[in-house]
């Protein structure tokens, strides 16, 4: 691909970038190599100074301009007319990556329950093999929320003075202990599933489910519950949130599978900016970028003291808070908030 280029490119596709060679993990285990599915849109400047990385959340995939369609997007905040955006899919993730249920080059079989454990910080590195491979030097933005967000933190303390701009969103520097409970208690209910086990692509399928449901009560709030799954009639039994959590669990079983699901859920909990580097504080104190972390007021999940302790902690950080009874899902949906929020972030780079 010549990223030199000022052709706009407006039939995005999704290409596939091979990493051959021996892939360490912080866990001590490694790949034998290892593929990442990834969208561009827009064009690189000559100064090549407008490259934006989008890092997904933790079903998400290389396709910003679907899932953050308020963000990104023709006369949206990240228009491609002005921006080289770029999103890859996660390792570990089913959308064209390496994942679980990918064939192991060196045995022929599909991993399924030997796929390593994955870090963010693997996906971190593993996203900066793939930036080498497109030539890009510096990374104006790196944007990402909750798992995208973690992994965002620790690639832009790897990068260092690479990247201008971070925007960390609904996320935190190491997972809390709260957290890690919501996704214990997930993977508690694949185990439940009778087929959790099996060498088969849909095992876990049913217990999955119930971990989207769980996972749910995580994501929005209470006062969202009321306002939307409230029953208008007196009732003793078959409420609307009832049909409410089955459908969102029967809706993520249809594109996701629990392989995959288990391993970046794992990969969140793992998640520990000041591992090896003498301690979170010290770390973010070591993140030369500007950085504005974004909290949710009602966020459940990843409360918003954890944004705020990014912005007290890096050199130039700034802390701006979206108010919204959606909670953790509040920066996939408050677009007019968070436009305003990036737009201002923006013009104070430009003024300082």
């Amino acid at each position: 691909m010549n990223l030199t280029s000022n052709y706009l490119i407006t039939d995005m596709a999704q290409e596939t970038f091979t990493f051959e060679g021996k892939f360490e993990l912080e866990s001590g285990e490694s790949l034998p190599g290892f593929q990442l599915a990834y969208t561009t849109q827009g064009h690189l400047t000559t100064e090549k100074d407008n490259v934006v990385w989008v890092i997904h959340a933790l079903t998400g995939d290389a396709n910003p301009q679907e899932w953050w369609s308020g963000i990104i997007g023709e006369d949206k905040f990240f228009d491609p007319t002005n921006h080289f955006i770029v999103c890859a899919n996660l390792l570990g993730s089913c959308y064209g990556s390496t994942n679980p249920l990918s064939i192991h080059p060196e045995t022929g079989k599909t991993y399924f329950y030997d796929f390593p454990n994955l870090t963010p910080r693997d996906l971190a590195r593993s996203l900066e093999h793939l930036r080498q491979h497109l030539g890009i030097d510096q990374i104006n933005t790196i944007i990402g929320g909750s798992l995208g967000g973690q992994v965002g933190i620790e690639w832009a303390y790897l990068l260092q003075h690479q990247v201008k701009n971070t925007i960390i969103l609904a996320s935190n520097a190491k997972t809390s202990p709260w957290t890690i409970a919501f996704n214990e208690s997930q993977r508690m209910a694949i185990e439940t599933d009778c087929t959790w086990g099996e060498n088969h692509p849909e095992a876990g399928k049913k217990g999955m489910e119930t971990a989207r449901a769980i996972a749910m009560i995580s994501y929005r709030h209470p006062e969202d519950f009321a306002k939307k799954q409230s029953d208008s009639s007196e009732k003793l039994d078959g409420f609307r949130v009832s049909s409410y959590l089955r459908y969102q669990g029967q809706k993520l079983a249809n594109r996701f599978n629990a392989f995959s699901y288990w391993v970046l859920s794992k990969a969140m909990d793992s998640h520990d900016l000041g591992r090896g580097r003498g301690g979170v504080e010290r770390a973010l104190a070591e993140i030369p970028s500007r950085l504005l972390a974004i909290g949710v007021d009602r966020d459940l999940l990843f409360v918003r003291e954890e944004s705020q302790f990014i912005a007290q902690h890096v050199p130039k950080g700034t802390y701006r808070e979206i108010q919204s009874t959606f909670g953790h899902d509040a920066f996939l949906i408050e677009y007019e908030q968070l436009q305003y929020i990036l737009r201002s972030f923006y013009l104070e780079g430009n003024h300082s």
